[in-house]
């Protein structure tokens, strides 16, 4: 394996650190809610005298729609029998940057607002926030699940309509009398000519209560956002569930569990570290999420809900998957490492006499004459792709990630041997050597933690956010690119010619078009000259 100075990668990890405009990795936060008092909710949002910073509220229809919203619900829901509280709405929290208090805070909230409406058509009312210590810019987007209708829909009762006390409709007036012949309690008759039901909305909408709901909002507001983010490194990304990644949790303002949260969160990020190392490795996305599945998240489940949720159970959970994984990596970079001592043998042990005999050239130019007769007119030279043109360019990226990966294996192996050493030193007279294997350890474990936390960085200089996200466009640009290799060998095969540069990018393309020009130019002077000679013959 290559050779990676350590200083050299901590110079550089120093450097990153203090230089200003590097992205760093944020994800967007965006929390859905149900609401069992909508109208409560929309007064508390909505009121000075209840929020300290307000700054705006929007609105996309009157109040009164909430009003005969909330009690419709209600009608529907004890209707159903469904136990619990009925939902009447639901509301969205979207934390924005703080740079956006620059823009005008009821333009701001009503773009926001009306971006909800113009992809779900649904009425809204929201109100732009900052908390008390002003360190959360946010909005609160009250969303409803039903629309009206185009024509409400009233019933007249034909005759008189009989109702027990669960509003439940029965056939005779005497299924709600009392012993007493008087009507019970609750029970209610609806008069012949009175309206007994009155439809002002449709069903609510399903796809409101999806999974994927919640995930196509946060991909749609956080596109928003960064339309409008003027700072590169205020820029969002949305955290995919079922990604190989764990998710760190936010720590609110007097959480009670924000030392455990805080513990837990340290986890998360070496969990997520080992997942960067073995992705440089080339272990499979697959078989990350097979351990991530069996190792973390069934386990958690399982002992939840038999002993319920106790402090640092996720921490020994995600130290058990992390060994597995650090396992798979080993054998990974163990079989590679085999794999490029054997390419080495292989190469000097061939020698020229096993190389493909040369074509002579009388051959080689009757066989070229020959197919040039029989041949087609002349094929067009094939053009590279955007992303196999980056291929050189994410190779040397991809080159660095795979040292950094190396180095950070070798020190761990260090490390493992420093551990073995000092578990076979036995006896309390050698204390100070114990002390000074101790120290190393410490170390290199520090060393370990600072070199993987740098693997995110080499991508982020570029502009990825991820390990995961750059390797994906790696992948693609070495597919495009070995295909527009072959098919270049297989046209100059064909034309027995060579291939033209072909320029990407803005600044290339100008250079070419330049060159060109001037080429023609060139040819327009030579001809004019050569005009005149044979003039003046």
């Amino acid at each position: 394996m290559p050779e990676h100075p350590l200083t050299k990668n901590m110079a550089e990890f120093t450097l990153l650190k203090k230089k200003k405009g590097v992205p760093i990795a944020r994800n967007s936060f965006i929390q859905l809610t149900k609401l069992s008092n909508v109208k409560g909710r929309i007064t508390y949002i909505s009121s000075h005298a209840k929020q300290e910073n307000l700054y705006a509220v929007y609105e996309t229809t009157e109040r009164k729609f909430w009003r005969e919203l909330a009690k419709c619900n209600q009608e529907e829901f004890a209707k159903s029998g469904t136990e619990g509280k009925c939902i009447e709405a639901r509301e969205l929290i979207i934390a924005l940057p703080e740079s956006f208090v620059e823009y005008p805070p009821d333009r701001l909230l009503k773009l926001f607002t009306e971006h909800f409406k113009q992809n779900y058509g649904t009425e809204c009312i929201a109100a732009l926030h900052h908390n008390k210590r002003k360190t959360n810019y946010h909005i609160h987007l009250i969303f409803a699940e039903r629309k009206l209708l185009d024509e409400p829909i009233i019933k007249t009762a034909s005759r008189n309509m009989f109702y027990d006390e669960k509003g439940k409709h029965v056939r005779t007036k005497k299924e709600i009398l009392g012993e007493d012949g008087e009507i019970r309690e609750c029970c209610h008759i609806v008069k012949k000519g009175e309206i007994y039901e009155k439809k002002l909305f449709t069903v609510k909408d399903e796809r409101f209560k999806s999974n994927s709901f919640l995930d196509e909002v946060k991909r749609s507001y956080t596109d928003l956002i960064n339309l409008y983010v003027k700072d590169e490194k205020q820029k969002l990304q949305v955290f995919q569930r079922g990604s190989v990644y764990l998710a760190t949790k936010k720590i609110g303002k007097r959480n009670p569990k924000a030392l455990e949260i805080e513990t837990d969160n340290r986890k998360r990020q070496e969990w997520n570290r080992a997942v960067d190392m073995a992705l440089i490795s080339g272990i499979p996305e697959p078989q990350i999420m097979e351990v991530k599945q069996k190792r973390i998240s069934e386990p958690i489940k399982s002992a939840i809900s038999r002993k319920g949720s106790k402090p640092n159970l996720f921490a020994k959970v995600v130290t058990m998957a992390i060994e597995a994984l650090e396992l798979m990596i080993e054998t990974v970079l163990v079989k590679k490492y085999k794999e490029s001592l054997e390419q080495k043998e292989q190469l000097q042990k061939t020698d020229a006499s096993d190389m493909e005999p040369v074509m002579p050239e009388t051959e080689r130019s009757e066989v070229k004459n020959k197919e040039q007769e029989e041949s087609q007119p002349e094929p067009k030279q094939p053009e590279m792709t955007r992303m196999a043109s980056k291929y050189p360019r994410f190779y040397k990226i991809y080159n660095e990630l795979e040292q950094q990966n190396n180095a950070i294996y070798k020190k761990e192996k260090q490390r493992s041997a420093k551990k073995k050493e000092l578990s076979e030193i036995k006896g309390w007279f050698k204390g100070r050597k114990k002390k000074e294997l101790q120290e190393e350890i410490d170390d290199l474990t520090s060393q370990i933690r600072n070199m993987k936390d740098y693997l995110p960085k080499i991508v982020q200089k570029v502009g990825y956010r991820s390990v995961q996200e750059f390797l994906k466009d790696f992948k693609t640009a070495k597919s495009e690119y070995s295909q527009y290799q072959k098919a270049i060998a297989q046209w100059q095969q064909e034309t027995g010619k060579e291939p033209e540069p072909q320029p990407h990018g803005v600044r290339a393309k100008l250079a070419a078009n330049r060159k060109k020009i001037e080429q023609e130019q060139k040819n327009t002077q030579r001809t004019r000259s050569q005009s005149k000679d044979r003039g003046a013959r």
